[in-house]
C-alpha cells in the first residue's frame, strides 16, 4: 500500500474519531429555535404586558426582546419577592405580570408566594435552572434541586423544558393553565438549555 494511501486512511480514521468526540457536559442542546424569542411570542400572544425581572444571563435575550416590545413594560426588580406584589397590583389593575428569575432567586419569593395562592392571582413565573446538569458553582445546588419542590409545596403548577424546543409549548401551557385557574404557574428551563459551564462563561454573560 502506497505512502499516500496510508496517510489518506489515517486522516479519515482521525476524523471519524473526532466526530465521536462528546459535547462539554453543561452545552446547551441544539436547537432549530430561539427559546427566547419564541417564548417571547407566546408571552405576547396572551397579552403579558408587565414584565418583572432580575438581571439573570440565562434569559438575557428574553429580557431585551421585552425591553424593546412597545406592548411591555419591563421592571427590574431588586430581589424576586417584590415580583409578587407587581404581579398582585397589575392584575388588580387589568394587567397580566410574568417574572424571570434563577432558581436561586426562587428562594427569596417563597414566603410571598403565598399571596398569589389565598388572593387568586394569577402569575407565571420562568426560571433558568442551576444546581442540576453539570453545574460547576457547588452554592447553587441546594437551591436548585429543591426548586420544583419548594414551589409546588407553595400550589404553584410546575412544569419544565428540558431542551430548547420545548419552551414555547410548556410556557404556553402554563399561561393557559395560570389564567385560566388563577393561580400561578411556573416553567423550569432546564440548565441544559442555558448550558452555563464556568465561572468565566458566566461572567462573559
Amino acid at each position: 500500500m502506497g505512502r499516500h494511501r496510508i496517510r489518506q486512511q489515517r486522516g479519515a480514521a482521525g476524523r471519524g474519531a473526532r466526530g465521536l468526540e462528546s459535547r462539554p457536559l453543561n452545552a446547551p442542546l441544539p436547537a432549530a429555535v430561539d427559546w427566547s424569542l419564541a417564548a417571547h411570542q407566546v408571552l405576547s400572544r396572551h397579552g403579558f404586558s408587565v414584565v418583572g425581572y432580575v438581571p439573570d444571563g440565562g434569559q438575557k435575550r428574553m429580557i431585551e426582546l421585552c425591553q424593546a416590545d412597545a406592548r411591555m413594560r419591563t421592571v427590574v426588580m431588586t430581589t424576586e419577592e417584590e415580583g409578587v406584589g407587581l404581579a398582585t397590583g397589575a392584575w388588580l389593575g387589568g394587567a397580566k405580570t410574568v417574572l424571570l428569575m434563577q432558581s436561586s432567586g426562587v428562594g427569596n419569593i417563597i414566603n410571598a408566594l403565598g399571596m398569589l395562592r389565598e388572593c387568586r392571582i394569577p402569575a407565571l413565573i420562568l426560571v433558568t435552572m442551576r444546581g442540576e446538569y453539570g453545574e460547576f458553582n457547588p452554592w447553587q445546588v441546594p437551591m436548585g434541586q429543591a426548586t420544583p419542590d419548594v414551589l409546588r409545596a407553595m400550589g404553584v403548577t410546575v412544569q419544565h423544558a428540558d431542551s430548547a424546543a420545548e419552551v414555547a409549548e410548556q410556557v404556553d401551557a402554563a399561561a393557559r393553565l395560570a389564567l385560566g385557574s388563577y393561580q400561578c404557574a411556573a416553567v423550569l428551563i432546564s440548565q441544559r438549555v442555558i448550558g452555563i459551564k464556568s465561572f468565566q462563561d458566566q461572567t462573559a454573560r
